[in-house]
This record gives C-alpha cells, sequence and structure tokens, in this order.
C-alpha cells in the first residue's frame, strides 16, 4: 500500500476510475458530457484556488522566518511543483468552464452579463482576469524570482514582489469569484 499511495499518478488514476464507476455505476442514465465538464471544472478549481491560497495563506508569510539555508528547499524545489500546478490548474479551470458553459447554453449570455446569467457571467470574467494574471504575470515574474530564468537580483526581488502583488489581487477577486460560482444558479 506504501508503494500506490507513494505514486502521485497511481493515485490519481485509481481515483479517476472510483469517479468514473460512481458516475455510471450508481446513475448512468443521467450521466452527460456536462455533468463529467461540471465535475472536472470543479477538480481543476481546487487545485488552482487551493495553491492560491496555499501561497498566499502559507508560503508567502513563511518564507521570511525560514533560515536562508533552507529557503532552497522551497525555492528550487517544493514553488515550482506548486507553480506547475497551480498554473495547468487555472488553466483546465477556464477551459472546463467555458465547455460547460457552453454545453449548457448559457456561454455568450454569461459572458456579456445578460440576465439571467449576469451573475455566472461574473464569476467567470473575475476567473478569466485571474487566470490571465497567472499565466502573464505571475509565472514569468516567480520564473525571475526563483531563478528559473537568468536575472539579476535587483530583477529577482523586483519579481518576487510583482509576483505577490498580483497573487494577492487573485485572492482579492477569488472571494468575488467564488461567491458568483457557487450561487449563480440560486436565482
Amino acid at each position: 500500500m506504501t508503494k500506490f499511495f507513494g505514486n502521485l499518478h497511481m493515485v490519481l488514476v485509481a481515483g479517476l476510475v472510483l469517479a468514473l464507476a460512481v458516475m455510471f455505476g450508481a446513475h448512468a442514465d443521467m450521466v452527460t458530457a456536462n455533468a463529467v465538464f461540471r465535475w472536472l471544472h470543479l477538480f481543476f478549481g481546487i487545485t488552482w484556488i487551493g495553491l492560491l491560497y496555499y501561497f498566499n495563506f502559507v508560503q508567502i508569510p513563511t518564507m521570511p522566518k525560514i533560515p536562508a539555508e533552507l529557503k532552497p528547499g522551497v525555492s528550487k524545489h517544493i514553488a515550482p511543483s506548486a507553480l506547475f500546478f497551480f498554473r495547468w490548474g487555472a488553466a483546465f479551470t477556464v477551459l472546463t468552464g467555458l465547455i460547460v458553459a457552453y454545453l449548457s447554453g448559457y456561454l455568450v449570455e454569461a459572458l456579456s452579463l445578460q440576465e439571467p446569467f449576469k451573475l455566472i457571467g461574473i464569476g467567470m470574467w473575475l476567473a478569466l482576469i485571474m487566470a490571465f494574471n497567472v499565466w502573464f504575470v505571475i509565472w514569468p515574474a516567480q520564473q525571475k524570482a526563483l531563478g528559473l530564468v537568468e536575472a539579476d537580483d535587483a530583477t529577482k526581488a523586483a519579481a518576487a514582489t510583482r509576483a505577490m502583488m498580483f497573487s494577492r489581487t487573485n485572492t482579492l477577486l477569488s472571494l468575488a469569484m467564488l461567491y458568483a460560482m457557487v450561487n449563480a444558479n440560486n436565482g
């Protein structure tokens, strides 16, 4: 069992098989592409926002307290791995969300903020802004700050501040985005 649970990829494949068994075993007549994409959207969204909150609630506030000799453990190993799942979680959350909106027949209405899809549309626009920040501001800045691309010390420090500010911007936006996503169907 230790070998199995020690391999993240094996656990994810087994989890996928279990989820499909539940989907098709419990109520196969109700399983649609929309249901599968909603489930995927939720999974990727938890991954993305969970890591956003990890960075903002744990890593950023804790790094100044870590002794200098231990910081490379985070900056060279943990952060790059977390940022991989963070940015791809953002991309797949947005992609699956757009697919759900399309399959449900409200994509254009939501993106153009038409009633009764205005609230989900606001959530979608906030998520699009946040995903843009992840890919085009936070990730390029983190590459410099973490030394994944060549940069001098002043550039690294400025990039770390930029990444933090836009990560905090995404944390700020996430609260309204989550409200819109959770309550869009309660009208």
